[in-house]
């Protein structure tokens, strides 16, 4: 995943979530050493959407509620999940925990709005794929790793749960619904 995806995670937030003000930026620098990178996307792209933003790094499960639970006491909150093997292993528990906190929030996968998440946004993993397959056929017919481009994902899903939506009293714009992908209600 590109890190300047980041930016692209706030502006998603903030168009469905207009009176967000700060957000949390969770992640295990355990398990995900590249977050750094996607929060500098998010944080240059805060003074444009007047959010003010904060790393909130966990190693338990216990430092997740913690967070969701401190963020989810004052107004404004919102929260951005990175591609991280440990939130992803915990996907559910943060989906629950940010429903009852009424917490918008986005993650890369789809699987987390699937849960209960707000939204999720991020490559179309069966297309990465399927394009991985490819370069695996060409490798075959003896063309050389080395020369095969590198390749960034070109298709990505925008997924929204609706139902999650409603629940935490937003209004989902028009624009949203008609760039989903998948909106489930």
């Amino acid at each position: 995943m590109e890190p300047s995806l980041g930016g692209k995670w706030l502006e998603l937030l903030k168009e469905i979530a207009p009176n967000v003000t700060h957000v949390a930026f969770m992640f295990n620098p355990a398990s995900s050493p590249v977050t750094p990178q996607f929060y500098r996307s998010v944080e240059a792209a805060a003074p444009k959407f007047a959010v003010e933003t904060v790393i909130a790094p966990v190693h338990e499960p216990a430092e997740i509620e913690a967070v969701l639970t401190r963020l989810g006491r004052e107004p404004g909150g919102g929260l951005i999940l990175p591609p991280d093997t440990f939130l992803s292993f915990h996907y559910k528990l943060i989906a629950n925990l940010t429903a009852r906190h009424r917490l918008p929030s986005i993650n890369p996968f789809g699987y987390y709005a699937a849960a209960g998440g707000l939204l999720a946004y991020g490559p179309n993993i069966p297309d990465e794929f399927r394009r991985a397959a490819e370069y695996v056929d060409r490798i075959f017919r003896a063309e050389k790793p080395g020369d095969l481009p590198v390749q960034q994902p070109i298709k990505f899903e925008l997924v929204i749960n609706l139902k999650i939506a409603k629940a935490i009293g937003l209004n989902v714009p028009q624009t949203l619904l008609v760039a989903a992908d998948e909106v489930i209600e």
